[in-house]
């Protein structure tokens, strides 16, 4: 966000029916496009925390069983840092990534998914939103947005009052 500008003034606010319908968008884009038998997915990875919401659409749509996790984080609060795995999914599943399907809610920056990619460099890299600067790193998504639109996920909100956007009532 430049500093001139005020969050809700480039924001793009996503309500729990969008993202849940997002993310089955997301799942009928992979629908048969795995590498095994039917175009099967092996399992789905979901980056904690925010691709733990569409990791679990996209499972339930495609009837994938095998759902693991890795956390990795790459923000503080809305400061940008270095990304780091905090929480690895099971070597055994995971291999090269051949066959699993890696599910996070956006791709900003593509720090986060450089580093996943680096690690599984055959696995699929599917997210419900997308920004100009992450989306080389990712291979399936939904919605582009500008760079510059600061998305508020539903898990992030709460309902009260809000001011008018020019002035007061």
């Amino acid at each position: 966000m430049s500093p001139e500008r005020l969050p809700h003034e480039k924001g793009f606010h996503v309500s729990w029916d969008q993202i849940h319908r997002d993310a089955r968008a997301l799942a009928w884009r992979l629908d048969g496009k795995g590498p095994g038998e039917g175009g099967a997915w092996k399992a789905v990875v979901g980056i904690t925390r925010g691709g733990l919401v569409p990791a679990m659409i996209v499972s339930r749509e495609l009837d994938i069983r095998v759902v693991d996790t890795i956390s990795v984080i790459s923000y503080a609060h809305q400061d940008r840092g270095d990304a780091e795995v905090t929480k690895s999914p099971q070597a055994e599943l995971m291999g090269d990534g051949t066959g699993i399907l890696v599910v996070d809610d956006l791709v900003d920056s593509g720090k986060t998914l450089e580093l996943v990619r680096s690690l599984y460099p055959k696995a699929h890299f599917a997210t419900v939103y997308a920004k100009p600067s992450g989306k080389p790193q990712v291979d399936t998504y939904i919605t582009e947005v500008s760079q510059d639109t600061w998305i508020f996920f539903p898990w992030d909100m709460a309902l009260q009052y809000v001011q008018p956007f020019r002035g007061k009532d």
